[in-house]
């Protein structure tokens, strides 16, 4: 019976980081950075993401520091809908706000630093 479950959790678990790896060569294309040669604000979202997914927090921060906060915002979103908390859309509001000065603190960052060409 171990063995039963010791090559399901390995068979698990080779597929997760098979298809980590399948979305890492599957990426959608920024039309900005494709057709401009510049990123956009949004540019390392999905590399942040599959980062984290791996477990790996600070290639993750470093890539796009508003993943963590986005799913938070989505999460909290999602169970407000459903719960109806008393001060949630206020959250969500302010929750929203410091996204968007995340996003656009280090975009500013990455100007001023020349990472903003491909």
């Amino acid at each position: 019976m171990q063995m039963n479950v010791d090559l399901l959790i390995l068979a698990t678990g080779s597929w997760y980081f098979r298809s980590l790896d399948w979305l890492q060569h599957h990426l959608f294309t920024c039309p900005s950075k494709k057709y401009l040669h510049i990123d956009c604000p949004g540019c390392g979202l999905q590399r942040s993401f599959i980062y984290l997914l791996r477990g790996d927090f600070s290639n993750s921060w470093s890539l796009y520091p508003a993943t963590v906060p986005l799913i938070l915002l989505v999460g909290f979103t999602l169970v407000h809908l459903r719960l109806k908390f008393r001060y949630g859309e206020d959250i969500i509001k302010y929750l929203q706000i410091g996204i968007g000065i995340i996003i656009f603190s280090f975009y500013v960052y990455k100007i001023l630093n020349h990472k903003l060409t491909a």
